[in-house]
C-alpha cells in the first residue's frame, strides 16, 4: 500500500528542515563533482577515447567512494539521500512528506547543477552526460535504470531505513556506494548507470544535450518507487503485526501456571519470532 503522506509548510520550513536541505545540496554537490569529475578525468587522460575497461571501473569507483562520503557526511542531518530516486521510494513508504520530498529534490539538483558548473569552470572541459550505448533502445534503457534502481533503493531501505536494521545501520553508507559501483560496472556500457536524476540532469543543463534525459528520470522513479512500495508494505508493514500477535500471546500465557512459567513461555516466543 502506497503511504504517501502530503505534510505542511510549517514542517517543511522548520530549522531541522531548511539544514537538512542544506545537507542534501552540499552532499549531492560532493557526490556529483568526483563522480562526474572522474569521467572528466578520463576522458582528458585518454584523449577522449572510447571508454574501456578499466575506465569504466575507475569510474564505477569513484562513483562508489563519492556516495559513500556524500550519504555518510550527510546522513545524520537529512538522511543522505543524494538522489530523487531515493527520496521517492522513501516517500512510498511513508518516510517523508511529499512536501518535503519536493524540496529534497529541489536542493539535490541544485546541487548537480552547481557541481557540473564548478567542473566547466575548473577544467574548461566538456561535461559529459549519460546516454544510451550503441543498439541500446530507449525501452531496454528505461528496464535497465529500473533494476538497478530498484536494487539501490532497496538497500536503502534494508540498510537504513527498516526500524529493525539495529548494527546494519551502521554500514549503510559503504552498502549503498558498493551497490551504486557495482551497479554501474553492469549497466555503464549500455544504459550509462545513472539510478540518479539529478546526477545526470546537473550534466544536461550545463552541456544542453537533455537528449534521452527523460531515460534518466523515468527509470529511476519507477524502479525507486517498486522498492518503496515492495520493502515498506511487505516486510516494515508486517512488523506491526508481528508486534500485536507477541503481545496478545503473552497476554494469553498469563495463566495459573505460575510467575516462572509465564517467563518460560515468554522467552519462547521471542525466540521464535527471531528465527
Amino acid at each position: 500500500m502506497v503511504k504517501l503522506t502530503v505534510g505542511s509548510i510549517g514542517d517543511s520550513f522548520s530549522v531541522g528542515s531548511l539544514k537538512a536541505y542544506l545537507a542534501e545540496f552540499i552532499a549531492t554537490l560532493l557526490f556529483v563533482f568526483a563522480g562526474v569529475g572522474s569521467a572528466i578525468a578520463y576522458n582528458d587522460l585518454t584523449s577522449d577515447a572510447s571508454l574501456d575497461p578499466a575506465g569504466l571501473v575507475a569510474v564505477a569507483v569513484a562513483h562508489a567512494f563519492a556516495l559513500f562520503v556524500g550519504v555518510s557526511v550527510a546522513a545524520n542531518i537529512s538522511g543522505g539521500h543524494l538522489n530523487p530516486a531515493v527520496t521517492f521510494g522513501l516517500a512510498i513508504g511513508g518516510n517523508i512528506t511529499i512536501i518535503t520530498g519536493i524540496f529534497y529534490w529541489i536542493a539535490q539538483l541544485l546541487g548537480s547543477i552547481v557541481a557540473s558548473f564548478l567542473l566547466l569552470f575548473v577544467t574548461s572541459k566538456s561535461v559529459p552526460t549519460h546516454g544510451l550505448a550503441s543498439g541500446v533502445g530507449a525501452f531496454e534503457g528505461v528496464v535497465f535504470e529500473i533494476i538497478i534502481t530498484f536494487a539501490l533503493v532497496y538497500t536503502v531501505y534494508a540498510t537504513a531505513a527498516d526500524p529493525k536494521k539495529g548494527s546494519l545501520g551502521i554500514i549503510a553508507p559503504i552498502a549503498i556506494g558498493f551497490i551504486v559501483g557495482a551497479n554501474i560496472l553492469a549497466a555503464g556500457p549500455f544504459s550509462g548507470g545513472s539510478m540518479n536524476p539529478a546526477r545526470s540532469f546537473g550534466p544536461a543543463v550545463v552541456s544542453g544535450n537533455f537528449s534521452d534525459n527523460w531515460i534518466y528520470w523515468v527509470g529511476p522513479l519507477i524502479g525507486g518507487g517498486l522498492a518503496g512500495l515492495i520493502y515498506g508494505d511487505i516486510f516494515i508493514g508486517s512488523y506491526a503485526t508481528v508486534s500485536a500477535y507477541r503481545r496478545i500471546r503473552l497476554r494469553v500465557s498469563v495463566s495459573p501456571l505460575g510467575l516462572s512459567s509465564v517467563y518460560w513461555l515468554a522467552f519462547v516466543f521471542e525466540e521464535n519470532l527471531s528465527t
